[in-house]
């Protein structure tokens, strides 16, 4: 009965093995940034538990002392106020929050996620030539693409950086709010549609980390992980060189192959990408016939379309329950988008009357920005943009 009692308590041992599995790269980071946010972890934790240790001690002395069995404690019925324990119970947490405080302050703003490094790692700074790798990272239903536009190749669910150099994350994603998380590199940022954001870390150490996608996103969300490469210089340019001899082409029409929702994508590369492409992503118009956000805004700050943009429009195909065919309409229209630009002459026809009386007898001053060229300059400042437009006058796409 005694051996039995023993070991009564073994079966309980067996919740702790899976922990056993567990790896801690938040506390265990291969990054400089990722390392910088585990010390401002840490020493947080460490000054509550200056004060959540003494009061837990306290609680059970305090339990013990002045029970009611003990007749040793010293009763004192009318007693109600003690300034020095008042002192001690106000003053150490004030303080404790105050260091907080102040540690939080400068942490948040020397690890901003949009603030370019300054430092490799501790004692060494950036060199002032040195130019962060640009990765840019689009959130899918469910994956990962990472385009590098200096190295001209995309991946899927796969990225490698050198370690020690600075790299410039720019993120958006396709449908929905997704996060971004090297836990090993950096911290955590959100990627939106329709929206450009930033993080920049960096690699310490060589090695195969572990990316995930740190907001639910739907059903394909558990299996939304992908791998992150950390290598020389030599080995960083290995894998481009992979990359390229593996062939393919990351155009607009395969870009939008892969946005159709899909789970569990085993990794794959591209050896060519088109240049514009994120920027497109980010705008909403990677669709042949769509016009980009940036272009309307820039119209609108133009005067806008106004009603003569009415007489051209078509489904709104960039947004994804409308690609889905899932879409209701609102309020009983249709959803739709201006696809181009009248001009006066299909003002005149829109209120039933002729080229030559709109010229003499309407005001077309209300009209503001009715033929309105497409702002210059969209993607490239030194090249005329490249937007595909509708061209209504052959129902087909032209490029202006």
């Amino acid at each position: 009965m005694t051996q039995k009692r023993k070991f009564a308590g073994l079966p309980w041992l067996a919740l702790a093995f899976p922990l056993a599995a567990c790896k801690a790269e938040v506390l265990a980071p291969a990054g400089d940034v990722a390392a910088r946010q585990r010390d401002l972890l840490v020493t947080s934790t460490l000054l509550m538990l200056l004060i959540i240790v003494p009061v837990m001690i306290l609680t059970v002395i305090f339990a013990l002392r002045y029970r009611a069995r003990n007749r040793r404690a010293d009763y004192q019925p009318d007693w109600d106020h003690s300034t020095k324990l008042e002192f001690v119970i106000w003053a150490a947490p004030l303080l404790i929050i105050i260091t907080l405080g102040a540690l939080t302050w400068v942490g948040t703003h020397l690890l901003d996620p949009y603030r370019p490094l300054d430092r490799i790692t501790s004692g060494q700074p950036v060199a002032s030539d040195t130019r962060p790798l640009q990765v840019q990272v689009v959130a899918m239903d469910w994956k990962w693409l990472f385009i590098y536009p200096e190295q001209g190749i995309a991946s899927i669910n796969e990225m490698a950086v050198p370690v020690d150099r600075p790299v410039e994350f720019t993120l958006t994603s396709t449908s929905v709010m997704n996060a971004f998380y090297i836990p090993a590199m950096a911290g955590m940022i959100y990627a939106m549609p329709g929206m450009e954001t930033k993080l920049n870390g960096v690699f310490n150490r060589p090695g195969e980390y572990k990316g995930i996608a740190s907001h639910y996103s739907g059903q394909g969300f558990s299996g939304m992980h992908f791998k992150a490469l950390a290598s020389d210089e030599a080995g960083f340019d290995a894998w481009v060189a992979r990359a390229r001899a593996g062939g393919g082409t990351l155009d607009r029409p395969r870009y939008l192959e892969l946005e159709a929702p899909s789970e569990n994508v085993p990794p794959m590369s591209f050896a060519d990408v088109d240049p514009q492409l994120f920027q497109r992503v980010v705008n909403m118009c990677v669709e042949p016939g769509k016009i980009c956000m940036a272009e309307m805004m820039a119209l609108d700050a133009q005067g806008g379309t106004g009603l003569a943009g009415t007489m051209n429009v078509q489904r709104l195909t960039y947004d994804k329950d409308q690609r889905r065919g899932t879409r209701a309409p609102v309020l009983g229209w249709e959803p739709f988008q201006i696809a181009s630009f009248c001009t006066p002459e299909d003002s005149a026809r829109m209120f039933g009357k002729s080229p030559e009386l709109t010229r003499t007898t309407v005001n077309m001053t209300p009209l503001r920005g009715h033929a309105l060229p497409p702002p210059k300059g969209l993607f490239t400042p030194s090249q005329d943009n490249a937007v595909t437009l509708l061209d209504p006058t052959r129902g087909q796409a032209q490029k202006f």
